[in-house]
């Protein structure tokens, strides 16, 4: 299983699966050499080029967007910095396009939404990056959040373990998820836009309260919302295993309401193995790695490869002329 850390109360050793090799406790920084990089997605026929022409051009020449997602006064708009047009890249508003089956005004409308939200929300950069990882740190004391290995496409694992709950319900823990979101979004390698979301639902120990395994309807609702709509297209596939009967109660009543190409993507107790190369899974989830969360070793290395592949993305935008519409390819460059 995934260890305690040394520095928790209580014994240790009986965390550790496999006494025989060596305890790793940092994320991995890129894929195993085995796995081949992927393509990212362009614009296929030439009305999807010409309505993504549209979007870009839109972009290129609205100086001001707003700082609230809801009710802003126009006095308010301001604009884009340059970490925010690195996020406009060419793939961005693809990503958006498909969302919103290609249809420009809702693209331009809902592009225009999630930088408010953005900067709103916290995570915009320069004055608008106020979700750090001082401010949510606590909440992974436990090791509740990963990003750790990724799957056998590439796509970086962001591994969510309820069972290991260390916080009353609050807007931190969304903030905290959206960090760790984020810094998924950051890990993936040159040539990925998609990440592998693992929910494991089992019961741990070291978790400090004894809360239902299933969040609050109103903080699932709001963090449903955020994905659903300010990070189309990023999830890959989404794993599930150790599900409690509560949560297969929830996806019973949720199953219906959830598009056909999202539930392709959904697998539900299947080995993690079976997605996962074993040089980069857990020994308890039939893995080679003797993983212990060890938060001292863990959170430093990984905020600080987070912030590495963040300079190195944004070097390459200035590299690249900066601007909007940059092509992925080129801005995760040594990534």
């Amino acid at each position: 299983m995934f260890g305690f850390g040394r520095k928790s109360k209580g014994p240790q050793k009986e965390w550790i699966v496999d006494n025989d090799r060596p305890i790793s406790t940092k994320p991995f920084e890129a894929p195993s050499d085995s796995i081949e990089k992927p393509s990212l997605q362009d614009a296929e026929t030439e009305d999807q080029k010409t309505k993504y022409n549209i979007v870009l051009k839109h972009f290129q020449s609205t100086e001001k967007y707003p700082v609230l997602e809801k009710n802003c006064n126009a006095s308010d708009y301001v604009e884009l910095n340059d970490f925010e047009k690195a996020w406009l890249s060419k793939e961005c508003l693809l990503r958006y396009l498909r969302a919103c089956n290609w249809n420009v005004d809702e693209t331009i409308r809902r592009l225009t939404n999630s930088i408010a939200w953005r900067r709103e929300f916290g995570i915009a950069g320069g004055k608008f990056e106020k979700v750090t990882e001082d401010l949510v740190k606590e909440e992974n004391e436990t090791g509740k959040h990963l990003v750790y290995g990724f799957d056998t496409e590439g796509r970086p694992c962001l591994i969510l373990l309820n069972g290991r709950q260390n916080t009353k319900t609050s807007f931190r823990q969304i903030q905290h998820l959206i960090y760790m979101l984020e810094t998924s979004i950051d890990f993936m390698p040159q040539g990925q836009d998609k990440l592998a979301l693992c929910v494991d639902f089992k019961k741990y120990p070291e978790a400090s309260l004894v809360e239902p395994r299933v969040p609050a309807v109103s903080v699932g609702k709001q963090v449903l919302h955020i994905l659903q709509y300010h990070y189309p297209e990023r999830l890959g596939r989404a794993l599930f295993i150790n599900i409690p009967i509560i949560v297969w109660g929830f996806l019973k009543i949720c199953w219906p309401f959830v598009d056909s190409f999202t539930k392709q993507k959904c697998k539900f107790d299947e080995p993690f193995r079976e997605f996962i190369p074993p040089e980069q899974l857990a020994v308890n989830y039939g893995g080679d790695v003797n993983f212990e969360y060890v938060h001292d070793d863990y959170w430093p290395e990984m905020v600080e490869l987070r912030n590495k592949k963040r300079g190195i993305y944004i070097e390459n935008y200035y590299r690249l002329g900066g601007g909007i519409g940059l092509s992925e390819i080129d801005l995760r460059q040594g990534l």
